[in-house]
């Protein structure tokens, strides 16, 4: 069964290892393909390191074009063309990122990052989403303390970074029916269960 599935949440949430996991269970069940944004080919991802340099100050608003544009292609090359061969596709961010970001943090505005983020992705949007939920202080503090790479997106404030909660809370309240709220300041094994159980109950 095809299904296009995307995790979101703010730094720190966890998204990437969970989707790590739960792929690895759910490929004893089907055919699975991973990938993330931006990035996933060669082309978005040469835009996610002009993106995610701390050294490339950026216009907000090129920032927003750049996300549709590597997301405009990453979705033709590789997204839509595994849906189309019956697989499960499992992407580390999708548009509500951009909603989040780029739409509340950067206060451009909902209704213009939906505009351009429309027209670049056709109407595809992802079947089911996974919010993982935790407080800006908790995310940081976890990238902290694991020591990962950081990018220019993670050196933001933390008012910036509680405004891209504030801005997933509010999509996860205007699209109840794709958006599953899942507490990720919960142990990882809860965290991963939870969503494993929330994508078979949509397989099935």
């Amino acid at each position: 069964m095809s299904l296009f599935i995307t995790f979101e949440g703010p730094e720190g949430s966890g998204k990437s290892t969970v989707m790590s996991a739960v792929a690895e269970r759910l490929s004893e069940r089907c055919e699975i393909v991973t990938t993330r944004e931006p990035g996933g080919i060669k082309i978005s991802e040469a835009i996610r390191e002009l993106l995610l340099h701390d050294q490339n100050d950026m216009d907000y608003r090129t920032e927003a074009l750049l996300f549709a544009a590597s997301r405009r292609q990453h979705l033709v090359e590789k997204v839509l063309p595994a849906l189309a061969a019956g697989k499960l596709v499992l992407c580390d961010r999708f548009i509500d990122s951009s909603l989040a970001y780029q739409g509340y943090a950067r206060g451009i505005g909902k209704e213009d990052i939906l505009t351009i983020n429309d027209f670049a992705i056709e109407s595809h949007y992802p079947d089911l989403t996974l919010y993982l939920r935790v407080d800006a202080e908790v995310g940081l503090s976890r990238i902290a303390d694991n020591a990962r790479e950081t990018n220019r997106l993670d050196k933001e404030t933390l008012e910036f970074h509680k405004r891209v909660c504030a801005g997933y809370d509010q999509l996860a309240e205007d699209y109840p029916d794709r958006i599953h709220v899942v507490d990720a300041s919960q142990a990882l094994e809860e965290v991963i269960e939870t969503v494993y159980n929330i994508i078979i109950k949509k397989l099935k």
